[in-house]
């Protein structure tokens, strides 16, 4: 007993010891990692940190935040990994979070994941940023996609057009390329690299001059991290998103100020002589990114086979056709759901056979021994029997939809649902979004619930989570076809 008592104490000392060293770790520096959703970037976060993380709810937001830690040449950094968006102009609570966090929060180094798969695309979001922040590294994950494919890119143009950002391949799903990132995040942290902002300046000479103008105003009463240009662009667009964010952001309000106000109301009535509002405007910037990542893209990337996407094209013309694409879904659905509740039936009945054997045998022993009836009825009848039905009943059903459902998922095919579906769900007074959230009810009614918050519209988002309680969820196809059974003996 004293040898147990002892290695007990040890164990313990050990983790007191190991929670104050974490603690004592001073931080080096603090890395955020953003990008379009579906490119790697959790996986990437997950390569990083392992089991070194922890999740929690950003302040104010019911959308989950994930950090983590990794120590690298006995440096500790702490890693966050931001929501997915397509751009820093916000649409969900999610995208809002990313874009505050990447405009606000000063982190010292925002690894961008791109697809290597469609890099034009997620170039938008990187020149976003890099309009922000010198502090950014480029991962091109998913490398092995982009050579079944036969595309390649060239990193060191790629870098040149980005301002001479490292830019990075990244395997992240076999962690190929992942101590090559943590080099060039540290070099970027400690300045060892030196990083030019890239200027996204292909509009009228009067716009910008405009831009420049209210940039070298509000430049004084700025935060040094931030961008006065791309600030001064935002008030420019009139976005009220920004504003509403620039006096809690910057600690000073800079549209209450009369001079910086005076300025402004003069450059946006030169604009508006030249027939510039603020809907042109921020068109006018988008174009510009737009053409840009256009630009960086044929410069940087060579396809070999031009028609690379023609058989996903065709069959995307089938999935989402009019005429074809609800038929295949609900022969698809009902192909899953058949298999499920047929295929659930062996094991079990298995699994019953097995567990209530058990509880026979105890049964038996409880009788042999004298047991109290009490003590049978609480923990053999109870207790076990009620965990037994549950297992026997809703285990083999999981086993075989969730898999199913992932395959699903994982081929791409959901959001062709989503698509398809998109239509009926605005007919019905519904967020089209709710598609989404509905197919994972199939799975989870409590998934499908929490899925909800991705819809903008509280009141769309309270109609799919009262409708979506009806979706007939994995849990419950086995009772309903229980209740069946049971409706048929009573009958005979």
């Amino acid at each position: 007993m004293n040898i147990i008592k002892n290695s007990v104490k040890k164990i313990k000392n050990f983790k007191i010891k190991k929670i104050r060293n974490r603690k004592i770790q001073k931080i080096s520096a603090h890395i955020a990692i953003a990008g379009n959703p579906n490119v790697g970037k959790s996986t990437v976060f997950n390569a990083l940190t392992g089991l070194n993380q922890h999740t929690g709810n950003w302040p104010g937001k019911t959308v989950e935040c994930t950090e983590g830690e990794y120590t690298y040449n006995e440096k500790f950094f702490k890693i966050t990994d931001i929501p997915g968006t397509y751009s820093l102009m916000p649409n969900s609570p999610e995208e809002e979070i990313a874009r505050d966090y990447i405009c606000f929060s000063n982190p010292d180094v925002i690894i961008v994941v791109l697809d290597a798969t469609c890099l034009e695309r997620n170039l938008n979001l990187a020149l976003q940023i890099l309009e922000i922040t010198q502090n950014v590294v480029i991962c091109v994950n998913l490398i092995d996609e982009a050579k079944k494919k036969k595309i390649y890119i060239d990193l060191d143009e790629l870098s040149m057009q980005l301002g001479g950002v490292p830019v990075v391949y990244s395997n992240a799903r076999k962690k190929f390329g992942i101590n090559n990132l943590m080099k060039a995040v540290d070099d970027v942290a400690t300045k060892k690299k030196k990083i030019f902002y890239v200027k996204n300046d292909d509009y009228p000479e009067i716009l910008k001059n405009s831009v420049n103008t209210i940039s070298k105003t509000i430049s004084n009463f700025i935060p040094k991290h931030m961008n006065e240009k791309w600030l001064a662009e935002k008030i420019l667009e009139n976005n009220e998103i920004i504003k509403n964010f620039i006096p809690k952001n910057i600690g000073y309000n800079l549209l209450q100020d009369e001079k910086i106000i005076g300025i402004i109301t003069s450059e946006q009535k030169k604009l508006c002589e030249e027939g510039f509002d603020g809907k042109r405007i921020r068109e006018i910037f988008a174009n510009s990114i737009i053409k840009k990542s256009e630009k960086i893209y044929n410069l940087c990337v060579y396809v070999e086979n031009k028609n690379y996407d023609k058989k996903d094209r065709i069959i995307d013309n089938i999935l989402t056709s009019k005429l074809t694409g609800i038929p295949i879904m609900i022969a698809l659905l009902t192909l899953i759901f058949w298999i499920t509740l047929v295929g659930a039936n062996y094991p079990s009945q298995l699994l019953s056979n097995a567990l209530f054997w058990i509880q026979d045998r105890l049964t038996e022993f409880c009788i042999n021994v004298n047991c109290p009836w009490w003590i049978h009825g609480i923990f053999v009848e109870g207790i076990y029997r009620t965990l037994a039905w549950v297992v026997s009943v809703m285990l083999p059903p999981m086993a075989i939809f969730f898999p199913l459902f992932t395959f699903l998922e994982d081929t791409g095919y959901l959001p062709r649902i989503a698509f398809n579906l998109d239509n009926a769900f605005r007919k019905c007074g519904a967020h089209g979004k709710q598609a989404l959230t509905t197919c994972m009810g199939f799975g989870c009614n409590a998934c499908g619930v929490i899925g909800c918050r991705i819809i903008d519209s509280p009141r769309e988002k309270l109609i799919a989570i009262l409708t979506n309680n009806f979706v007939p969820c994995n849990g419950r196809l086995p009772q309903f076809k229980m209740s069946k059974n049971y409706s048929n003996s009573s009958i005979k």
